[in-house]
């Protein structure tokens, strides 16, 4: 590489070292150190190798860029102002300020160019893995022999903090499975994270330990040196049928003469004087946030990136017109739209479910909603984290995914929190619509992605069961007491907790429908009786709360509300009331949220205000007093499971007919004299 193109490539590296120094200064918040580090490796990538348009950065076929150290957030931010995104150097000096397209962390919708939200480190790298395994099945799917109209990268920066977190052994682990020969990592080792030098806690052989997984490792790379950079990425493009890690060799805060290759740097602005010593030490004159017009112009995607997207928009044109069909249906799925017979086909499905009377579990009506929709839905992309049998979650068309060309169904493993991140990276990336499984007391191992899902407003379904003492003799450990309120408290994630086939198939037609955030489904390990429904009260599950049954009186007496299992308890102790002369509604109440978001009036005609509510759930019954006010009671367990049979639980625990029949009389004045009272909390054990 001739000098002046040396000197000129290190002018443009710098360009984003500065435009990080001076945001993070100007903020007085911020990491300067990783972007300062990581300039050069950026510079090769994004100037000399990232497919990508600029004035489109929803392009179908683009690469996908991940920057799983999200706290060096200036790093992209300086790469899309400088190439020529929508992000003017307004944005960048008003960097972590209310409502500035520039926050904190990369945020997914906010900033054009941003491909996921990241910061909870290893995160971004699970999703660069179900991005890169996302390009893979459509490619298998949808190219032909003479067209490939999806062929991309995908890339991801990581630092020592992502490996350190067990997310990334999880995915990286099964992506030495998933034959993923377009997914290149870029490792920032600087050896340095908040604590200080990270070998006292963090002394892994990382080269090694990939290699491990099964993949391609270029250790090594010099990250200060483009012909480095440069001869790891070719190597890395060359097929093999492996995802590859470059192994970086950094300096944080590169070019900082008293703070660079120290912790000082990480997470705290360089200050005026030092970064006067940065810039004569780097040899850049210009004030804060100015970019001399060469640089500007080496950096300017904008013309490339258009004639990239015309070469592949005239691909497509061929392909259309030798494959109509295929066209078709390829531009459907990457829009995201449904079908267009699907409502047709939905209410068809619920018609047949209207006919059925028998009982059954909810996890298997779930699979029975699965079978009747995936042929419908190519774009389904299912998994489990090694519980496929008890999830329920395969069906007569399934087709393994992991190495085999154009399946529809992923073995994780027992990876839940993986699991969950990486199908947020399907997501994200389009043309599918991820479902994943696991029992419900594990979605606690991948509560943090569940929340990511949520802050996204991504089309992920996950399916949890097992969802209550009903699962039985497994004892606390699976038994879930908390899970439900706690996933409930998550802003946007729809929570069903469906009371029986027919609300089984609503919500999962709901969550399919959805398009702006994730959707997950509570359902039992043991048969469940079919309710039966008017055309009205069918329409009403979709609102999330409905009077299921009405009182015989024009304003009942008292209000059941109950979900999944405990419907059926709320529908029994309402039979009993009445012969004792009670007037009592029931209310199943399959989704909290989506009930919240009803007009008053709604909310005020299924749950009166003047009348008293008893709530029953077999879970934690805290989030039910919103309902409440000061005039209901709780049948629910505040406190962990036991081991025994699903039936002798629900009595000791007394989630029972009995028990919600004793706390109406009690709120409607009516127990009679002499009898004791029953309360709604759980027996304390000896």
């Amino acid at each position: 590489m001739p000098t002046q193109s040396r000197k000129f490539r290190r002018r443009c590296a710098n360009a984003l070292r500065f435009l990080a120094i001076d945001a993070v200064q100007a903020a007085n918040s911020g990491h300067p150190g990783m972007p300062m580090g990581m300039a050069d490796i950026a510079e090769v990538l994004w100037r000399h190798h990232l497919k990508h348009n600029p004035a489109n950065p929803d392009w179908v076929d683009r690469d996908r860029f991940v920057l799983s150290n999200g706290h060096g957030s200036m790093l992209i931010y300086a790469l899309l102002h400088l190439s020529g995104y929508d992000l003017p150097i307004e944005e960048l000096k008003r960097f972590r300020q209310l409502h500035s397209r520039t926050p904190g962390h990369p945020e997914f919708g906010m900033t054009p160019g941003v491909e996921t939200t990241t910061g909870p480190l290893g995160q971004g790298l699970a999703n660069a893995v179900g991005m890169a395994l996302a390009e893979r099945l459509l490619a298998e799917t949808f190219n032909r022999a003479e067209h490939a109209i999806v062929d991309h990268y995908t890339y991801a920066f990581i630092g020592d903090g992502c490996l350190m977190e067990g997310v990334s052994h999880e995915v990286c682990s099964l992506a030495g499975r998933l034959s993923l020969s377009k997914l290149i990592v870029f490792y920032d080792d600087n050896d340095i994270s908040i604590d200080g030098h990270v070998k006292p806690w963090f002394a892994d052989d990382t080269p090694k330990r990939f290699e491990a997984y099964g993949w391609r490792v270029v250790p090594h790379c010099d990250g200060h040196d483009p012909d480095s950079i440069e001869a790891a990425i070719r190597i890395a493009k060359t097929q093999t049928g492996r995802p590859t890690l470059i192994c970086c060799k950094t300096m944080i805060g590169f070019g900082s003469p008293n703070k660079g290759g120290t912790h000082d740097v990480h997470g705290a602005p360089l200050g005026a004087s030092e970064i006067a010593n940065t810039r004569r030490q780097l040899e850049w004159p210009f004030a804060a946030f100015e970019i001399p017009d060469d640089v500007r112009r080496g950096w300017d995607a904008t013309a490339r990136g258009e004639a990239a997207e015309e070469v592949w928009t005239a691909n497509f044109a061929a392909y259309r017109a030798a494959y109509p069909e295929a066209a078709a249906e390829f531009e459907r799925r990457t829009r995201g739209e449904l079908p267009g017979d699907w409502h047709a086909r939905v209410a068809a499905l619920l018609d047949k479910l209207a006919t059925q009377t028998g009982a059954v579990a909810t996890r298997k009506a779930s699979q029975n909603v699965i079978e009747a929709v995936a042929p419908l839905l190519p774009e389904l992309l299912g998994g489990s984290a090694d519980l496929t049998g008890s999830n329920l979650t395969n069906w007569s068309g399934t087709r393994p995914a992991n190495r085999e060309p154009g399946g529809n169904y992923v073995s994780y493993g027992v990876r839940e929190f993986g699991m969950t991140a990486l199908a947020n990276g399907i997501a994200l990336h389009g043309g599918f619509i991820p479902y994943t499984a696991t029992f419900l007391v594990f979605s606690d191992y991948a509560r943090n992605a569940i929340r990511m899902a949520s802050l996204m407003r991504l089309r992920q379904l996950m399916v949890y069961t097992h969802d209550s003492i009903g699962l039985g003799e497994d004892g606390p450990t699976h038994q879930p007491i908390e899970q439900a309120a706690s996933l409930r408290l998550i802003p946007g994630l729809d929570v069903w907790r469906p009371a029986d086939a027919m609300e089984t198939a609503v919500a999962w037609t709901a969550a399919l429908e959805r398009q702006d955030g994730p959707s997950c489904f509570l359902l039992s390990r043991q048969n469940l009786p079919a309710l039966s429904r008017t055309a009205e009260q069918l329409a009403r599950i979709r609102l999330g709360g409905y009077v299921l049954r009405h009182a015989d009186a024009k304003l009942p007496q008292v209000v059941l509300i109950a979900t999944g299992s405990e419907v059926a308890v709320a529908v029994d102790a309402q039979a009993a009331l009445r012969a004792e002369g009670i007037a009592a509604c029931v209310v199943s109440m399959p989704c909290q949220r989506r009930f919240d978001l009803q007009a008053q009036a709604y909310r005020q005609e299924v749950l009166p205000p003047s009348r008293p509510i008893v709530a029953v759930e077999a879970g934690h019954p805290d989030l039910w007093w919103k309902y409440l006010g000061g005039n209901g009671a709780v049948v629910g367990i505040d406190r962990f499971g036991e081991s025994a049979p699903a039936a002798e639980l629900y009595e000791f625990f007394g989630i029972t007919v009995a028990r919600v029949v004793a706390e109406a009389r009690r709120l409607v004045g009516t127990t009679p004299p002499g009898a004791a009272l029953t309360y709604a909390l759980s027996p304390v054990p000896d």
